[in-house]
C-alpha cells in the first residue's frame, strides 16, 4: 500500500513545521536586525562547494573590510543536521562573528532535507547572534528560512544582505 497524494516524508515535515510554529520559534518578533556594518562574518558551509567561493568574491567586491569565518559543515546526507549545528556552535565559542550566514546551493528536497532538520532549526533557534539562510534558490523553502533572523533567496543573496556596499558608503 502506497500514500496517496503527498507523501509520508512531507507529512512529517508539516507535522513539525506545525510543532515548531506552536512553540514560538518562527514568531516575527523575535528576529534581530543585522548589524549595519559588520566587522566579522561567520560562514557555515560546505568547505569544498561554489557556496565558500561565491561569498568570497562578494565580499571581495561589496564589502573588502569584513572578516569572514568559515565553520565548515557537511550540508547533506548522513550527519549534516548535527555538523551544521557543530559549525553553528563552534562559531559562537569563537565570539568574533557579528552575524552567521547559513548557506547552501540548491537541490532536490533530499539535498536539502538537513535544513529541515529540528536539530538545525534549533540550533539556528538558539544563536546568540543573527542567522541568516541562504540555502537553495529562490523557489526553495526550508524550516531555517522561517526560523532565521533574515531568510534570503540565495547564498549570494545572503552574502549581499549582511553588508552594505562600500561604493555605496
Amino acid at each position: 500500500v502506497q500514500p496517496v497524494g503527498l507523501g509520508l516524508a512531507a507529512l512529517e515535515l508539516e507535522r513539525l513545521r506545525q510543532r515548531l510554529e506552536a512553540e514560538g520559534l518562527f514568531e516575527p518578533s523575535r528576529k534581530r536586525p543585522l548589524p549595519a556594518m559588520p566587522r566579522c562574518l561567520g560562514v557555515v558551509t560546505s568547505a569544498t562547494g561554489a557556496v565558500w567561493h561565491d561569498i568570497q568574491q562578494t565580499m571581495r567586491l561589496r564589502f573588502p573590510l569584513v572578516e569572514l569565518l568559515l565553520a565548515p559543515a557537511k550540508v547533506q546526507g548522513d550527519g549534516a543536521p548535527e555538523s551544521i549545528a557543530a559549525a553553528l556552535a563552534a562559531l559562537q565559542a569563537d565570539g568574533r562573528a557579528e552575524v552567521i550566514i547559513v548557506a547552501r546551493g540548491g537541490g532536490s528536497a533530499e539535498d536539502l532535507a538537513a535544513f529541515n532538520s529540528e536539530t538545525v532549526v534549533r540550533a539556528v533557534f538558539a544563536c546568540r547572534v543573527p542567522v541568516v539562510s541562504g540555502v537553495g534558490h529562490e523557489t526553495d523553502v526550508t524550516l531555517i528560512d522561517r526560523v532565521a533572523d533574515l531568510r534570503a533567496s540565495t547564498p549570494t543573496a545572503a552574502a549581499q544582505a549582511c553588508v552594505p556596499a562600500l561604493s555605496e558608503i
